[in-house]
């Protein structure tokens, strides 16, 4: 890939990937508030500010390596700090705080298929000048972004969304059990990746939720 088409890949994607980890993470922090924690809101968290939620590595380093050299879109913000013990109703107010994140995306999917569908029937209809492609493949990133945080993030495996919303709905026994694996849940989430069983369990999942969004809106 020449360095010019590479800059301005990296250029186009970077608003949809940054949006996407950063409207998650502060969709936690607004959960958390609504049913009754407040560490993320007093340590300035709750806020659509990209610099509180960037992380060097998860945000701007891994996906830029995944665009150069392919594979899976990926990577994360830093954690919004949420103490389950102050929610009203920690076991089932977990599930809530935990699907907020994956919800977010999903709405942001769906607005870039939106946004997708409008500026393409525009550049067909002769409306819109052929600036108007640079939309189009930030429309793409957008939605292949957000879904992939959604699926990943939906993973049963603490410390993930998916693994809060279980140990939420598991018995309290079964529940504890599956958080001891928090410690460990990056360290095992890396390696399948690297292994590349990650990409398998998830791509089937990515391209069902990509394919509705495209057959709906698109």
């Amino acid at each position: 890939m020449q360095l010019e088409a590479l800059i301005l890949k990296i250029v186009i994607s970077a608003v949809p990937i940054i949006l996407a980890i950063t409207v998650h993470e502060a969709s936690h922090g607004y959960a958390a508030k609504y049913f009754g924690d407040l560490t993320a809101e007093r340590m300035g968290r709750i806020s659509l500010n990209p610099f509180r939620h960037i992380d060097l590595v998860g945000t701007i380093i891994l996906p830029a390596l995944t665009l150069i050299v392919g594979g899976i879109l990926f990577g994360w913000a830093k954690p919004v700090p949420v103490n389950f013990n102050n929610l009203r109703n920690p076991k089932r107010d977990m599930l809530w705080v935990a699907a907020a994140g994956p919800a977010s995306n999903l709405l942001m999917a769906i607005a870039w298929g939106i946004l997708l569908g409008f500026v393409k029937r525009g550049i067909d209809a002769g409306d819109f000048p052929g600036a108007a492609y640079m939309f189009i493949d930030m429309a793409y990133v957008g939605i292949t972004i957000n879904i992939v945080l959604m699926v990943l993030n939906l993973l049963p495996m603490p410390p993930l969304d998916g693994g809060r919303i279980a140990v939420s709905l598991l018995p309290n026994h079964l529940g504890m059990q599956l958080s001891r694996l928090e410690q460990y849940g990056f360290i095992i989430l890396i390696a399948l990746m690297f292994m590349g069983v990650l990409g398998k369990i998830l791509s089937p999942f990515i391209e069902f939720f990509q394919q509705i969004i495209f057959r709906i809106f698109v």
